[in-house]
């Protein structure tokens, strides 16, 4: 009887359990083509987190650094994972050494017996006659020497400075943590383990790394290099923080991955945003837009809802509003948002509705803005950073222009006091000082706002 072939995400759910355990890229590999009925070619891709789409780019990479390069492609992967179509020997080649498997590893163990008779030598393709006795080091033996010889050299260097699946994988887990921990950890802390990370990633990256390592080594730079970047403007370090993006963008590029790549530039709109030129954070948030195709993804909403708030607070009311509802629609047919995400780098409603919050307090909708901004801070976790914090100082912004401003800046005095110590950084208190900047101008001078003036003044320690 034929089982259906299980979904990517029992795959997905085996190789987590797998690599908590220790086990090796061919072993997980096994299981899942005996858990799953896939074929052992397309475990061998599932078992490393690889898309068809990805594992086809990588091949190609892979095949432009040989001679006579075959042509990989996400359908003919497809067509050979499904076993509708065999792959010629120098693709099936490629493949071995991309997964660092035997032909049998892949399931084509017949295909290579069929095609290579046992008294042959098989050499581009072609079939050499069996070799006659040894006639000295130019005769059939001497070229058969040569060739293992050669082979041997070949390993040697690919060896070289290696990672193995397992090191990456550990890799992998250290900086999903680090993505984990500092959605709530103060950033002067967060710097020192990001670099710790960075300095390990560093090390193997400038080493001699097969394609694949080498890409997924770029996009944890790139993922690191972004963090750093954000705890430096969180931190007022603003030059720093520009380069930091920099390098991030750079990472992400050289990764070739898409989603990071429009992540990273709608991540480093965030600076200018805060500290200008807003129009640099309209064209950043626009370029991972672009880059994202407007397919359905927390990328393409992160990326449509930050352009929203830039816009807004540029004054572009019908291009905010029009960006807000392209954000809304992407962010419901993503499926993203779950509740319990707790990623840097991912995309929750409560996150959302902090950009649709900045969007209408900027456009001067302040009802609906506070209707959003009690929506949002119910979804906050008890342990968090300085989100529901922004998301109060908003409401105060919103009490300021409704004409209210002894209410808002005890609001704003309230919310910045509640905040951790470690947490009261530069970036927090632009946003407080935003709230005495919308105060009618009588108001400037009032008591309420004296106050809040001076609690922004005094060092942490003495609040």
């Amino acid at each position: 009887m034929t089982h259906a072939a299980h979904g990517p995400s029992c795959a997905r759910r085996l190789r987590q359990e797998a690599v908590a355990r220790g086990e090796l890229p061919k072993q997980i590999a096994r299981t899942i083509h005996a858990h799953c009925a896939v074929s052992l070619l397309r475990a061998q891709r599932l078992a490393r987190g690889l898309t068809q789409g990805e594992a086809a780019r990588l091949l190609t990479v892979l095949a432009e650094r040989r001679p006579n390069p075959p042509r990989v492609d996400g359908d003919q992967l497809r067509h050979w994972e499904s076993g509708t179509h065999h792959p010629r020997p120098s693709t099936l080649a490629l493949l071995c050494s991309f997964y660092d498997c035997s032909p049998g590893d892949l399931g084509f163990e017949n295909a290579v017996a069929a095609s290579t008779p046992p008294s042959g030598l098989a050499l581009t393709g072609r079939v050499l006659p069996s070799p006659a006795p040894a006639r000295g080091p130019d005769g059939p033996d001497g070229l058969e020497e040569q060739v293992d010889a050669a082979r041997r050299s070949v390993d040697r260097t690919l060896a070289t400075g290696t990672v193995s699946a397992a090191q990456l994988d550990m890799l992998d887990e250290q900086v999903l943590w680090a993505r984990e921990q500092y959605v709530y950890t103060a950033p002067a802390p967060m710097l020192r383990v990001l670099l710790d990370h960075l300095a390990e990633v560093k090390d193997l990256a400038e080493q001699r790394q097969p394609a694949a390592v080498q890409v997924r080594l770029s996009e944890l730079t790139a993922m690191l290099a972004t963090l750093v970047a954000d705890a430096l403007m969180k931190l007022g370090q603003l030059p720093r923080s520009r380069s930091w993006y920099a390098t991030a963008r750079n990472a992400a590029d050289d990764s070739g991955n898409t989603e990071l790549r429009a992540r990273v530039r709608a991540q480093a709109a965030m600076l200018p945003f805060y500290y200008g030129p807003l129009e640099e954070a309209v064209s950043l948030t626009r370029q991972a837009r672009i880059i994202s195709r407007r397919r359905p993804s927390a990328t393409a909403a992160f990326a449509s809802a930050a352009e929203a708030r830039a816009l807004a607070k540029l004054g572009d009311a019908e291009g905010a509003e029009a960006a807000l509802r392209l954000a809304t629609a992407l962010f419901e047919q993503s499926g993203a948002g779950g509740p319990a995400d707790r990623d840097a780098f991912g995309f929750p409603e409560r996150r959302f509705r902090l950009y649709e919050s900045g969007t209408l307090t900027a456009l001067g909708r302040t009802s609906h803005a506070r209707r959003v901004q009690e929506e949002a801070l119910r979804l906050y976790p008890t342990r968090t950073g300085i989100d529901p914090a922004l998301l109060g100082l908003e409401s105060a912004l919103c009490l300021a222009r409704d004409g209210s401003p002894t209410e808002a800046c005890q609001l704003a005095s309230s919310t910045f006091l509640r905040i951790a110590p470690e947490h009261r950084t530069p970036i927090v208190e632009e946003r407080a000082r935003e709230v005495i900047g919308a105060l009618p101008p009588r108001a400037e001078s009032g008591r309420a706002a004296r106050e809040l003036r001076e609690i922004l003044a005094l060092p942490p320690g003495q609040m």
